[in-house]
């Protein structure tokens, strides 16, 4: 009989995944361990995981993407300043959201700091169409600076120095 709970519990999740989500809820708050849909509960959790780790990492590369049209993008500067400026904040908070929720995603954060960069980078480039030399394969500034609310890597007092 149980096999036969489980296929239509797998059935309920291909049907009314908010049905599936409600009942498992349930399932688990009463214990009622032996109706459970495990195969897709393990599912979804590992999904959770992967989630956040695909969110921070783009949070990061488009916080870095803006620290780089800030630097180095000096003919759209002027106009975008406000908005770039915005963007860095929403990235950051994003990001603070995420590492409240999960703090030990401060170290998958750390080991994909590079490669976001990397990724950032790629696109500052086609975007702006500027020459590849123009700007450094690797951060000039830290994963403590991008996530520091104060820091900037260009500010509009700095303009005359840039």
């Amino acid at each position: 009989m149980e096999p036969q709970v489980n296929t239509k519990l797998t059935s309920l999740y291909d049907e009314d995944y908010q049905r599936w989500l409600d009942e498992t809820v349930a399932q688990l708050k009463a214990q009622d361990f032996s109706n459970l849909d495990l195969e897709n509960l393990i599912e979804e959790i590992e999904s959770l995981g992967r989630s956040d780790k695909r969110a921070i990492s783009s949070y990061l590369m488009r916080l870095c993407e803006h620290f780089l049209k800030l630097r180095y993008w000096k003919s759209e500067r002027e106009m975008c300043f406000r908005g770039w400026d915005l963007e860095i904040t929403n990235f950051r908070l994003q990001i603070q959201a995420i590492l409240e929720d999960s703090p030990s995603l401060k170290n998958y954060l750390n080991d994909q700091f590079l490669s976001a960069y990397g990724n950032a980078r790629k696109l500052f480039l086609k975007a702006s169409q500027l020459e590849s030399q123009e700007v450094p394969d690797e951060p000039e500034f830290s994963l403590e600076q991008a996530l520091d609310e104060d820091w900037l890597p260009w500010s509009p007092e700095s303009s005359s120095h840039s």
